[in-house]
This record gives structure tokens, sequence and C-alpha cells, in this order.
């Protein structure tokens, strides 16, 4: 449904209440003895046996609620941009578990905001969102323009842009320094491709994770992992 999204498993339900969003519906296994999440009074619990699970869900068994939730509005990019001092932008990040490991690891690393281009998968997909655990629901995001030419929203927001690329020739992001009060926008791609050529181009400055034993890169929600906290430290 376009103005709801679904959040799977009671830690996941939780952070979504607790960040303010409003539940719809619980779809609930009637065989279920332990306690729900608390949820709001009133609040919509659909208990269900193995034929309609089957029909909704795919099994005959629902280890976990799932919980139907009214879409929030979108954010402004440049309402971020206003509010913060490290953001994050993808171009082409349509696989929704490398999404939902790349927000969790922006929650976790120091990253303010998350911009995504229009070929990159929403962030509240269902599988984005259990990925994540819950942690999307900490992170204003947004969506930006196509790429690169939304670059040009940054430099005037007066962000510094660093494309992550494999890239021999770009510099070591472990030697990377930062001025702590610096506006800093990390620019990462798809798995496989990685940012187009045309966005790396465009950008300020290219970083590369130094790599070993011959393997050229890395899973793109790792090497996101690598680059907040690289850049947390760089900015020390």
């Amino acid at each position: 449904m376009a103005g709801s999204f679904i959040g799977e498993g009671d830690v996941v339900i939780d952070r979504a209440l607790r960040a303010g969003h409003q539940l719809e519906c619980v779809l609930v296994d009637q065989a279920r003895t332990r306690p729900l999440p608390t949820l709001p009074s009133g609040a919509d619990v659909l208990l269900a046996g193995p034929e309609v699970l089957q029909k909704v869900a795919g099994r005959t068994e629902l280890r976990d609620p799932i919980a139907c939730f009214v879409r929030p509005p979108e954010h402004h990019v440049a309402d971020l941009l206003q509010g913060s001092r490290t953001v994050l932008v993808t171009e082409g990040v349509n696989n929704p578990t490398n999404m939902g490991v790349i927000m969790r690891c922006a929650a976790g690393l120091g990253i303010e905001s998350v911009l995504f281009d229009p070929t990159s998968c929403d962030p509240l997909y269902r599988r984005a969102v259990r990925v994540s655990m819950g942690e999307v629901f900490a992170i204003p995001h947004a969506r930006i323009g196509q790429m690169p030419q939304s670059l040009s929203a940054l430099a005037d927001a007066g962000y510094t842009t660093f494309a992550l690329t494999p890239d021999k020739a770009a510099e070591d992001i472990s030697q990377l320094r930062v001025n702590p009060n610096q506006n800093v926008a990390l620019l990462v791609g798809a798995e496989g491709p990685g940012l187009t050529a045309e966005t790396i181009e465009a950008s300020d400055r290219k970083l590369r994770i130094p790599m070993q034993a011959d393997v050229d890169s890395i899973n793109v929600g790792t090497a996101a992992a690598v680059a907040f906290y690289a850049l947390a430290q760089a900015r020390t």
C-alpha cells in the first residue's frame, strides 16, 4: 500500500512506536503465547490461524507479529541538509537487504541523514526495515533527485562530497582527515556496479578502502560501515 509500511518483529514494532509512527493493525499467530510489545490503547490485533497466515504471509506459522503502520510524510532534502553535518547519499542501492544494513550502520556510526536517489529502493520496504532492526526509524531520510545533477544541491549547502570507490587511484580512507566542522556527504553505489562514473567524476574527492589478498571490493553494506567509522575517526 502506498500509504503504509510493514514492520515485522517485536523489536521493530516497538521501535516504530517509540519513533511516533501510527499503528494501523497487527497480525499475530493465534498460537502465540508470548506477550506483544506495548501497543497503543485500542490497537487492532488480528489473530490468525494457519490457513489465513498462509495466504497473508506465505507460511502457516508466524514466529513474529507483522504490523502495518501509516507511512509518514517525506522529509525535505533542504531541511535535512540544513540540520546535518554528515549525510549519506545512495545511488542505485536497490537491494532491500543491503539498504537495511546500511541504515542500521548509519544510525549507529554517526550518519545524521540519508538521501536516496530515484534508483535506490524504499528504505521502508519490509525487508529493509527488518534487516535494519528498526533503526531506519532513528535516522531522517529523503529522496534526492537524479545523480550526479543533484550534487549541486549539496555543494550549494556547503557540503564536500566523498565518493566511495574501489579505484586504486583514490585516496586511502584510513588516511582521511576532516575538519570537525566541515559538512560532508558520503556517496555510495549499488552492489556490483558501484557509483556511476559520472557521479564519481562530479564528486569533490574519491575514497577507497584498502583491500588485501587480491579482493577487489566488499559488500556495499560492509563497505559503508567501514567508511562511516573511518569518517567519524577522521573528524577527531
